[in-house]
């Protein structure tokens, strides 16, 4: 790293972060004024609020993280060209490989940083903010998706008609042992209750059918207590957002679980572990696509850079979206889907640096 690329570099990175901080404050005003009803309200405690937008913000920064990448690049590669500074330095015999080596590294040093974060750091500070969100904005649930059927594990099958959370009362609850494609037992019971301590189930009113071979035996019960693991009334209502508030290893090891549950929307999971890789690399994909395209010294200056730039960025999310719900409604295998764009991208990243290079 010689002088010159500490220039870029400490270019690109203030650039950068001045300019993520101010769209992370401005996202922070607007949420503020969308939800200020719902804090006046439930009266939220102002250091709750504040420790709220500690939260939000690492949250609306890594989702904008490649976008203001790609914004920044432009913006100050542009004013360096303006200036002729890239100019002198091509002039000077520095090759534009070599002129590229700061952004490389600028952006992988971003990239990496990413990565850190949507793996560890932003889930961490989601799941506090989606918590406060459920105090002080939600309305609170009452009852659960009405007939739910979870698999708890490799034999055993639970339904469940309906759950009103607020009296903690389940209604027609069914439990059910298969072996193979035997009915080994079954139990039903009118109402069942979680007791939140014990991390039990109460079933009162029940029926257990047993099947051995040609030999079937039924007794009645007054009520039962069961132990069915980690199974809980939570679990009988679907929640996409639990995905962003999962660390990448909880997440999968909650895709295990539900694909044995035979969770049948699994895809919007995996879309979100697969997302959390392929993001921080389109931002260095794009820093790339940036520093192509603003290097040059045209007419219209940095406006008409950043004009190209933001239809880019605009083409980039519609990509994006467009995979990503091929994906959850269309079946489109989500690893595929979540780097198709990072492969349009990338192809275009690779046209301009082989024309600037001519």
């Amino acid at each position: 790293m010689k002088k010159l690329d500490w220039y870029i570099v400490k270019k690109f990175w203030g650039t950068f972060f001045f300019a993520i901080m101010i769209m992370a404050v401005i996202a922070c005003v607007i949420d503020l004024t969308e939800k200020m009803d719902d804090f006046l309200e439930k009266k939220a405690p102002l250091m709750a609020v504040l420790m709220y937008f500690k939260n939000f913000i690492p949250h609306i920064t890594a989702l904008l993280f490649p976008l203001f990448i790609f914004i920044a690049t432009i913006f100050f590669t542009s004013k360096l060209a303006y200036k002729s500074e890239i100019i002198a330095m091509l002039a000077s015999g520095m090759s534009f490989q070599r002129f590229m080596r700061p952004y490389l590294i600028g952006g992988g040093a971003l990239c990496a940083l990413s990565l850190l974060a949507n793996h560890w750091i932003v889930p961490a500070a989601n799941k506090q903010r989606l918590a406060f969100e459920d105090k002080y904005v939600h309305n609170a649930v009452v009852t659960a998706d009405r007939d739910v059927h979870l698999r708890l594990s490799k034999d055993l099958y639970v339904y469940m008609m309906s759950y009103d959370y607020q009296a903690n009362i389940g209604y027609n609850f069914t439990a059910e042992k298969i072996q193979g494609t035997t009915l080994k037992e079954k139990l039903w019971a009118e109402r069942a209750s979680y007791d939140s301590t014990t991390k039990k189930w109460k079933l009162f009113t029940v029926r257990i059918r047993t099947n051995n071979g040609i030999k079937e035996t039924l007794r009645f019960l007054q009520d039962t207590i069961c132990d069915y693991g980690t199974f809980k009334p939570g679990d009988l209502e679907e929640d996409d957002a639990i995905k962003e508030a999962l660390t990448t290893p909880q997440l999968n090891r909650y895709i295990a679980r539900e694909k044995l549950r035979g969770t049948e929307t699994l895809n919007f999971f995996y879309v979100e572990k697969h997302r959390r890789t392929a993001q921080p690399f389109a931002g260095l994909i794009l820093t790339i696509i940036g520093a192509c395209i603003a290097s040059r010294k045209i007419r219209g200056g940095s406006g008409l850079h950043l004009a190209i730039g933001i239809c880019i960025s605009a083409l980039y999310i519609m990509a994006m979206q467009f995979t990503n719900t091929f994906s959850t409604k269309a079946g489109l295998n989500p690893l595929l889907a979540v780097w198709i764009p990072n492969i349009i991208f990338g192809t275009l990243a690779l046209y301009l640096y082989r024309r600037q290079i001519k």
